[in-house]
């Protein structure tokens, strides 16, 4: 039925948005004496949307963003020193433990046995090929592809270059921007699977979602059933 199905990896696969949500917290904390937490908050989600299109996503973005929001928002005060602790900051979360989501590897282990699989994330290819790496899941993937963005054209593309059909791609993923919409526009098959936050550039109205068809599953551990109850019966097969 599927040829080919793809896993996003950050919040699908392993823990990633809180580890941003709690240096955000600590950046908010050293910027208190300037600004109240919601405007240092409003800033930096401002400057990073900014800076998607030059910087991307991932750690290394997100901590140029916050040097940058900490330059302004101090009028230049910022000191070397708390410039340094921002650095140190995104060092410990680029070297952080990989934590898998509960019922990823078994799930991601069971599937790969039998069918094709693909890791197809965003971000920085340095960090993410070494957080796949680091997750005991490399094994499991016979492709993997770390795009800037992921758009209808991102998909097409790779499945061209994959030799799949539309109509027979699977995408599993916690972002409905990024991993659901673009492959409904497609022709393809998608999994939503929300993570318990989600990233404020992430989000999507009422209004994009209207009229569009997919699966939601509350955890990974559920796609093993839900692709059983698409098979196609054996009396179907033998047409009868």
């Amino acid at each position: 039925m599927f040829d080919l199905i793809a896993f996003d990896a950050d919040d699908t696969l392993w823990h990633n948005e809180r580890l941003y949500l709690a240096t955000a917290s600590q950046f908010r904390e050293m910027l208190s004496p300037y600004h109240s937490a919601e405007w240092i908050e409003e800033r930096l989600n401002a400057t990073e949307a900014k800076n998607l299109q030059h910087f991307g996503y991932g750690v290394k973005g997100f901590v140029l963003s916050m040097i940058e929001t900490a330059i302004e928002l101090t009028e230049g005060r910022i000191s070397g020193a708390e410039i340094l602790r921002i650095l140190k900051w995104g060092r410990e979360m680029l070297c952080a433990p990989i934590e898998l989501l509960e019922g990823v590897r078994e799930t991601v282990e069971d599937l790969a046995r039998d069918r094709r699989l693909m890791l197809l994330t965003k971000g920085d290819l340095f960090d993410q090929e070494n957080k796949l790496a680091r997750s005991g899941l490399s094994h499991c993937f016979s492709a993997i592809e770390v795009v800037a963005e992921k758009t209808a054209l991102t998909y097409r593309t790779i499945l061209t270059r994959h030799g799949v059909r539309a109509e027979h791609f699977l995408m599993v993923g916690n972002s409905l921007r990024s991993d659901i919409l673009p492959v409904l526009e497609l022709g393809g098959t998608a999994i939503h699977i929300p993570y318990a936050t989600t990233w404020v550039h992430d989000r999507v109205s009422a209004e994009e979602l209207a009229g569009k068809e997919f699966v939601q599953l509350a955890e990974i551990r559920e796609i093993a059933a839900w692709l059983r109850s698409r098979k196609p019966a054996v009396d179907d097969l033998d047409g009868r």
